[in-house]
């Protein structure tokens, strides 16, 4: 790639996420609270559901 092409791309701003907060809290924690930070760097699944 050249130096051309490189400088036509946008670069996106980087937006933090905001932590999961719910009014169940997280399941199968194994009885500690988790942040994001926490979590950084590794393959999660989320599984969200309406009740």
């Amino acid at each position: 790639m050249n130096d051309s092409a490189a400088a036509s791309t946008p670069r996106r701003a980087r937006v933090r996420a905001p932590e999961l907060i719910g009014k169940g809290g997280w399941l199968n924690p194994g009885g500690k609270e988790l942040t994001l930070a926490d979590l950084r760097g590794r393959i999660i699944v989320l599984d969200f559901w309406i009740s």
